[in-house]
């Protein structure tokens, strides 16, 4: 192995070992309680490397949100792909979508923990806008056969996110935003109240 090629290992190797180690410490102590510092001193690293791989806190936390995108969307695709009919793969979706949820807290935290995430966001991270068109294509196949073929599928989308996304919330957060990490996975009658709401979300999308 050559100089350069050396180099190249040793600076992935660094790199893997800080997302690694931040991971960790957002398992251990949360987002919040995340910093450059607390890193540097997990690797046993100055802070100028933890800067010269990654360009501030954000940008560590962007690389999260894409991998957690990315499970959500895989997720998603895998639940969507078990039904041929429109209306059963939009059940299946947010069944998958709330089981993500609850299976990947920190995960979840992060991705929507201040709410929708921007259209800024959208664009420095692809994986979302994966995950907007899994959605966004099933909604848009139900809308075709429905009695109301002109409703746009984006303004649908943001509905449809906004009722998950909300039950989730109230499943797992308390008063102040905090995750609650006694909540059960199928806390109280959470999935009949999911399943509830979506199956009138359906209804009215069709008649």
């Amino acid at each position: 192995m050559g100089i350069t090629e050396r180099r190249i290992r040793q600076k992935e190797e660094v790199r893997s070992a800080i997302l690694e180690s931040a991971w960790a410490l957002v398992k251990e102590e949360g987002w919040q309680s995340l910093s450059i510092r607390k890193i540097a001193d997990a690797i046993e690293y100055s802070v100028p490397v933890i800067y010269s791989h990654f360009e501030n806190k954000d940008a560590i936390l962007t690389e999260f949100n894409r991998d957690g995108f990315q499970l959500l969307s895989e997720a998603l695709e895998a639940a969507k792909s078990a039904h041929e009919d429109p209306c059963n793969q939009l059940e299946a979706i947010a069944q998958a979508y709330w089981d993500f949820a609850f299976d990947n807290r920190e995960y979840y935290q992060l991705m929507y923990g201040l709410g929708m995430p921007t259209c800024e966001t959208v664009a420095k991270i692809p994986e979302l806008q994966q995950f907007a068109h899994i959605v966004q294509s099933t909604l848009a196949a139900i809308i075709a056969d429905s009695k109301h073929p002109d409703a746009e599928p984006f303004l649908k989308y943001h509905t449809f996110w906004s009722i998950l996304h909300g039950l989730i919330s109230i499943n797992m957060m308390d008063n102040g935003g905090n995750m609650i990490q006694s909540t059960p996975k199928y806390h109280d009658c959470g999935p009949m109240v999911l399943k509830d709401a979506v199956a009138g979300f359906i209804k009215a999308l069709k008649y």
